[in-house]
């Protein structure tokens, strides 16, 4: 199992440390190192910003929300980083949720969510793979444009710029059953939000089918601490404003993972009291055994036990949110 730093998105403004731990982690051996994007800081320009200060530590976005461009503009954001950063670029894509793609980027969500994702992956395949002109009448997705409100004189087009590789990994955040199956089938890689060693049966029929390679790289918080219950406050902060305000009472992809991860009353709950503007009291009903069994806090004694049931299962590549140096450094040493 690989080891990644996850450094998520900027809150106010820059991470200051976030380049001090991208440098730490590729000296402690770490594989990769992934960037985030909300309604903020958007992925690929920290992930230039860390190409730039590293050498060999591979950069993924966990992830790039499509909505935010056309899949040929991701493709170009890929692409122009693998060239510059001497081939270590691993593109993780997220359709995100309606709350987001509707209030923030002003579009539609797709009534086939699962329709777009495929229509977009297609055409950054195409586009890596420079075979031919980019072409596909998909439901959301035209290549050439044949719109009605469009001047017809769309032209057909491959890049200009030659990928330097066309097996560029692609990854998608997918949480429902069939969006997972889905991600089997047409990535090279799943970037699960919620991952607990200890429910992976909640995902055995979507993983039946694993092709050879398939990475399965789920987030986790860690934190070298004495008191677990204190390391534990920023893993519940996380998922009472995940589970609680991104997305909307009906909609919430979050708190339905939640649900089917055995804490359907309590995703209920936290969704109640956040939505009702109870924002500390949604952080404070989330149990502590779900925060618990999704990240690695504790004593080293304690983590080093529990590391051991993410090893067991079939996640390829831990990716981890750490705070601070020192615990980047004893997962080093616990994983290798």
């Amino acid at each position: 199992m690989r080891l990644g730093l996850a450094l998520g998105y900027w809150g106010r403004g820059p991470g200051p440390d976030h380049l001090a731990l991208a440098t730490e982690a590729e000296d402690l051996g770490y594989d990769s190192v992934w960037t985030a994007e909300a309604w903020g800081s958007d992925a690929f320009t920290p992930l230039t910003w860390i190409a730039a200060h590293t050498s060999r530590i591979r950069l993924g976005t966990a992830i790039a929300q499509m909505a935010a461009r056309t899949p040929t503009a991701t493709a170009m954001h890929a692409l122009t980083l693998d060239h510059l950063s001497g081939g270590r670029m691993m593109l993780g894509l997220g359709l995100s949720g309606p709350q987001v793609v509707e209030g923030w980027y002003g579009r539609p969500f797709p009534a086939s969510p699962l329709t777009a994702t495929r229509e977009y992956v297609d055409v950054i395949r195409q586009v890596l793979r420079r075979e031919g002109p980019v072409a596909l009448d998909g439901r959301f997705h035209q290549h050439p444009y044949r719109g009605g409100d469009g001047t017809g004189t769309g032209k057909p087009l491959k890049p200009i710029t030659h990928p330097l590789r066309a097996d560029l990994p692609v990854l998608l955040g997918a949480e429902g059953p069939k969006n997972i199956a889905q991600t089997t089938r047409i990535a090279d890689g799943w970037l699960p939000l919620y991952w607990s060693p200890t429910r992976t049966d909640v995902y055995r029929a979507s993983l039946s089918e694993l092709p050879d390679g398939f990475m399965i790289a789920p987030m986790a918080r860690a934190r070298v601490c004495d008191d677990v219950t204190e390391g534990l406050l920023p893993v519940k902060a996380m998922l009472g404003f995940y589970i609680g305000g991104m997305g909307h009472a009906a909609r919430n992809f979050h708190a339905d993972l939640m649900a089917r991860m055995g804490y359907e009353e309590e995703a209920r709950r936290i969704q109640e009291l956040f939505l009702a503007g109870r924002r500390e009291e949604a952080v404070l009903a989330v149990p502590d055994a779900f925060a618990d069994e999704i990240s690695l806090i504790g004593p080293r004694e304690r983590i080093a036990e529990r590391l051991e049931l993410w090893r067991k299962g079939p996640v390829t590549d831990l990716l981890l949110t750490a705070p601070d140096p020192h615990t980047l450094r004893v997962l080093a040493e616990l994983n290798s």
